[in-house]
């Protein structure tokens, strides 16, 4: 699970297994493979950061 932003400043979790695409336009969207699609404030390297830090910490768990 990740933290993101939406552009009214709420924050928000989302189940970074479930992400399908991060696309800027110039937004950031992230759509989910269940279809649903959120606009962020994080870049799309943010996206891929958190999405990094997140599977790291698991791997990391599992060892």
């Amino acid at each position: 699970m990740i933290d993101v932003t939406r552009l009214n400043d709420s924050c928000f979790v989302v189940n970074a297994d479930l992400i399908q695409t991060v696309e800027s336009t110039p937004d950031t969207v992230i759509t989910l493979t269940t279809g649903a699609k959120y606009i962020v404030k994080e870049s799309s390297e943010e996206i891929i950061d958190k999405v990094v830090a997140y599977k790291q910490r698991i791997f990391s768990i599992l060892k």
